[in-house]
């Protein structure tokens, strides 16, 4: 398990691959110097619920893995994570297999 870290230290647990994915994602976003909501889902085992946060070009924000090998990237489940930026909920953190069935709902999968 890698650690989204966001602003001033607030940590936030997400699985290494995931964590890949949404790195290159937001990173693409915040070049272009977008600012946009990410929308995490809290597992049952950490108290439920939802977090937002708010991602902008001035806030300090760090990637940090666990494992030392970056893992093979799939190019659906980063469109699907930049296609989702742009819903009025923002980038919704999702698993590989609901990205595809994101972008098939939205219209159509993208690229392999």
């Amino acid at each position: 398990m890698g650690y989204l870290v966001y602003g001033s230290g607030a940590e936030y647990e997400v699985e290494d691959r995931a964590l890949a994915h949404l790195k290159i994602a937001i990173v693409a976003k915040l070049r272009l110097q977008e600012s946009f909501l990410i929308n995490v889902t809290v597992p049952p085992e950490r108290g439920s619920g939802r977090i937002s946060l708010w991602v902008s070009p001035a806030i300090p924000l760090e990637f940090r893995f666990s494992g030392s090998k970056p893992p093979e990237l799939n190019r659906v489940w980063i469109d699907a994570l930049t296609r989702s930026s742009h819903g009025v909920r923002g980038m919704v953190v999702m698993s590989e297999h609901e990205a595809a069935d994101y972008l098939k709902a939205a219209g159509g999968v993208s690229g392999p």
